[in-house]
């Protein structure tokens, strides 16, 4: 991988802007109201196009979220926190094709979120492609 490459994913420190810790926050408020919006699906039996606007909500807020820490540093992705962050995306994502499973996909991205959102920092920030904490 050629330097300015390597530099344009890897920028030896973290990329920042005026305003990006509001926007993250604004970002996951945006995002809980969905994954408030998906669970109301399931507490009030709805059917999954009744909460489309939720997943919708979710899965764009987290999109947005993940292109603003890949802009700032892509060794999140290589971090167990940003590949777990990938999965859950996949996993809300994949509720729209199926919607016949969106609860077990639900579920199952609320697990992983509770888990490494709360994990500790040498699991979250654990790189597989570097077999260390980085």
């Amino acid at each position: 991988m050629s330097n300015n490459v390597k530099s344009l994913f890897f920028p030896a420190n973290n990329r920042g802007f005026i305003g990006k810790r509001w926007l993250m926050i604004s970002l996951r408020t945006l995002h809980l109201v969905g994954i408030c919006g998906i669970g109301a699906n399931f507490l009030f039996e709805l059917s999954i196009e009744q909460s489309h606007s939720y997943l919708y909500l979710t899965f764009f807020s987290g999109i947005a979220m993940v292109l603003i820490e890949l802009w700032s540093n892509g060794v999140w992705l290589l971090q167990l926190k940003g590949m777990a962050i990938v999965v859950k995306l996949l996993l809300i994502g994949a509720m729209l094709w199926w919607p016949n499973y969106s609860a077990v996909l639900f579920i199952a991205a609320v697990i992983i979120s509770g888990i490494s959102s709360h994990a500790p920092g040498y699991i979250r920030y654990y790189s597989v492609w570097h077999r260390r904490r980085i």
